[in-house]
C-alpha cells in the first residue's frame, strides 16, 4: 500500500479569509465544504488541496510545517505582488555560499501570521 498527500490542514480563526487569500495568490479555486471549512485546490480530482478550518485559539508560536512557493521570474516581483495582497515579509535568507547548493528565498507570513516561503528557479540550486 502506498499513501500520498490528500490535503494540508490550516487552523484558523477566519478560515473563510484565509481560504480567500490564498485562492487569490496561488490562483486556486476555492470551495466551502461545510460551515467554516473551505477547500482550495486546482479543482483536480486527487490533487493535494490546502483546507481550511476555523479554530477558537489564535496562532501562537511560529509553524512547524510550512509552504514553500516557486515562481519561474524572479522572486523579487512575486514577493512585492504577495505584499500588496496581505503578506508581511518576516525575513530575506540567504544559504552561505560554503554549502553544495545554496539557495536564497523570503519568508513571508500570510493575514493570520502563518509563515510560507518563495524562492525562484533562478535562485534554487540542487533539486531535481
Amino acid at each position: 500500500m502506498s499513501l500520498s498527500v490528500f490535503a494540508i490542514i490550516v487552523d484558523c480563526q477566519e478560515p473563510r479569509r484565509q481560504a480567500e487569500w490564498w485562492a487569490k495568490v496561488l490562483s486556486f479555486q476555492l470551495s466551502e465544504r461545510n460551515t467554516d471549512e473551505f477547500q482550495v485546490g486546482e479543482g483536480i480530482a486527487g490533487t493535494p488541496s490546502l483546507y481550511f478550518m476555523k479554530v477558537p485559539e489564535p496562532k501562537v508560536v511560529k509553524n512547524r510545517l510550512h509552504l514553500d512557493l516557486l515562481t519561474e521570474g524572479p522572486m523579487e516581483p512575486e514577493v512585492e505582488r504577495l505584499v500588496e495582497a496581505g503578506a508581511r515579509v518576516v525575513e530575506v535568507r540567504d544559504d552561505p555560499d560554503s554549502l553544495q547548493n545554496p539557495d536564497r528565498w523570503t519568508v513571508l507570513a500570510d493575514p493570520e501570521g502563518n509563515e510560507f516561503c518563495v524562492t525562484s528557479t533562478q535562485t534554487l540550486t540542487g533539486w531535481s
